[in-house]
């Protein structure tokens, strides 16, 4: 089983952030960089496929970005993955359709039975990326999966659902995306990070084509007011009432 993993380089996400003055991006410097979570998650799904196939197969990692993005592979081949493509650019475009532009142009000669995506993006909170490229390589797309089997040329998959789940069959090649509760990531040992020095890590330019979407401004939510003690005994409660009725208006 070939299969195809595309993860994004996130910041961390218990920082700070700033706006560069411009407003159009948040400010790089002092942040700290790692795999998406979901991408993570999409990773060991890769991984425990080709194990549960006797480790028959090849599990690729595919991202795009700058040259820092090759962090993020040599993380993914640490775990486990046998080689990582990154798709060379100075900066991903806002533009969600092209950026699965891009993927699919590298995914579609590439003979993949499966497709593996994070349901969401834990930046930018971006979920097309994954039925758009499912849709631009004409492929069933099946999202928000957490429970996976996969044999022969179809699979089954338990995707969530508001307020329940749904149970879907599909053949293969297709593409996934893998939402949380599937499994837990693992941690890549030392041997790994010594054997992914030495993996294939393919560089090439990223192919977008025309992005029609723009960050036109971006801003940090207003900063919320002080809190206010009431008191600690049950006299406080026609106050707390009567503020929640005339300042919150929550009842």
């Amino acid at each position: 089983m070939k299969i195809a993993v595309c993860i994004k380089r996130v910041p961390v996400m218990e920082v700070k952030f700033a706006i560069t003055a411009d407003g159009s991006r948040v400010d790089e410097t002092g942040l700290k960089y790692d795999v998406n979570d979901f991408d993570l998650w999409a990773i060991e799904a890769g991984l425990q496929l080709k194990e549960k196939n006797g480790n028959v197969g090849e599990v690729v990692v595919i991202t795009l970005g700058t040259d820092a993005a090759q962090e993020q592979i040599r993380k993914a081949l640490a775990m486990g993955a046998d080689r990582g493509v990154l798709l060379q650019a100075d900066r991903a475009p806002a533009d969600g359709l092209a950026v699965a532009r891009a993927l699919a142009a590298e995914l579609k000669d590439g003979g993949y039975d499966l497709i593996l995506c994070g349901r969401i993006a834990i930046d930018s909170m971006n979920q097309m990326t994954g039925p758009m490229i499912a849709e631009l390589l004409d492929v069933p797309c099946v999202t928000n999966v957490f429970r996976l089997e996969v044999a022969g040329a179809t699979g089954r998959a338990e995707r969530v659902l508001e307020g329940g789940s749904e149970v879907v069959e599909f053949p293969l090649p297709a593409l996934l995306t893998i939402d949380d509760g599937l499994n837990k990531e693992r941690l890549p040992s030392l041997k790994g990070i010594m054997a992914a020095k030495k993996k294939p890590l393919d560089v090439r330019p990223a192919q977008f084509g025309d992005a029609h979407v723009v960050v036109a401004k971006m801003s940090l939510p207003a900063e919320r007011a002080a809190g206010r003690i009431l008191g600690d005994s049950a006299a406080a409660v026609p106050e707390l009432i009567r503020l929640l009725q005339t300042e919150a208006k929550v009842l």
